[in-house]
């Protein structure tokens, strides 16, 4: 992606700007019903070029060294009003385009748009995360997966094959956090209020077993699960941290329990040693990890 300091000037905002920054809303509904292709062509390639300008905003260097960037940093980049800005950002949140930080409530590229681009190998996770995940998969002789939490789900941006037997498909796919070991170590951040927020007080299992779980998981460095997603699989899973120490990835091993059952404990240990070195390539520094933990009430 090209520098934010060499975007293009951007026109003067129109009265459709003001009221649809996307011009994809109700307002260019409204014109398409009543206007022919050419008449509703600009409009929207117009506000598809907006986006893309937040977008290389938001990949920019100076956005990916702070982790993130705020609406007003964003509007002054981009030069336009702070409100269009913050319309917009708020369409790519809904769209997983981009994800906004509940800390700083600054915008950083979402996980959805990762997705997307993941078997190019574009994105700086999944560059990383490859050739550790080929060791991995050669070490144990099992499939490996890169893992990120896309709200209740587990999104799998990435599989390597280290074996005949392989799970194909799961690419782009989302299964149930709870039931898995990626989900919970990608939940170790969260607070027993943000889980009751995420899922529920009417989740399965309930917020308290699943919250005694994710805790046992970061004790040992890895979580394990046995035929707890689907009947004869056995996983482990260990964080990925970014350069903050928060975890924002997780790798995983799945594999028949008649060939991996014995030795999970012995693969959850390979796998954390190689989500650290993924860690390091971030940025991650252990020392510095240290987040207070609140206590379930």
């Amino acid at each position: 992606m090209s520098r934010v300091t060499n975007l293009p000037p951007r026109d003067t905002d129109g009265p459709e700007d003001l009221a649809d920054p996307h011009g994809t809303g109700p307002a260019a509904a409204a014109s398409s019903s009543s206007s022919g292709p050419a008449d509703t062509a600009a409009p929207r390639g117009h506000g598809l070029r907006r986006d893309i300008d937040l977008l290389e905003a938001l990949a920019s260097d100076e956005a990916q060294n702070a982790g993130g960037l705020g609406v007003v940093r964003l509007a002054h980049l981009v030069g336009r009003e702070k409100t269009q800005v913050s319309r917009a950002l708020k369409a790519l949140a809904a769209a997983g385009i981009v994800e906004r930080d509940p800390d700083t409530l600054e915008y950083r590229l979402g996980w959805r748009l990762f997705s997307l681009v993941a078997r190019t190998s574009q994105n700086r996770l999944v560059r990383m995360a490859e050739p550790v995940m080929h060791a991995l998969s050669s070490d144990v002789e099992e499939t490996s997966h890169l893992c990120v939490l896309s709200d209740r789900e587990v999104l799998t941006l990435l599989s390597v094959s280290g074996h005949s037997f392989r799970v194909h498909g799961w690419e782009g796919r989302g299964v149930p956090a709870w039931q898995t070991s990626a989900g919970r170590v990608l939940l170790a951040d969260a607070t027993p209020d943000e889980l009751y927020v995420r899922f529920g007080t009417a989740s399965t299992p309930p917020i308290p077993e699943l919250w005694s779980l994710i805790q046992e998981a970061s004790r040992r460095g890895y979580a394990r699960v046995s035929e707890e997603f689907e009947t004869g699989l056995v996983g482990v899973s260990a964080p990925v941290r970014d350069f903050r120490g928060r975890v924002v990835a997780a790798l995983n091993i799945s594999a028949p329990k008649s060939r991996l059952g014995d030795r999970l404990d012995q693969a959850g240990r390979t796998t954390a040693k190689a989500a650290a070195r993924v860690s390091v390539m971030l940025g991650w520094e252990p020392r510095h990890t240290s987040f207070p933990r609140a206590r379930l009430t």
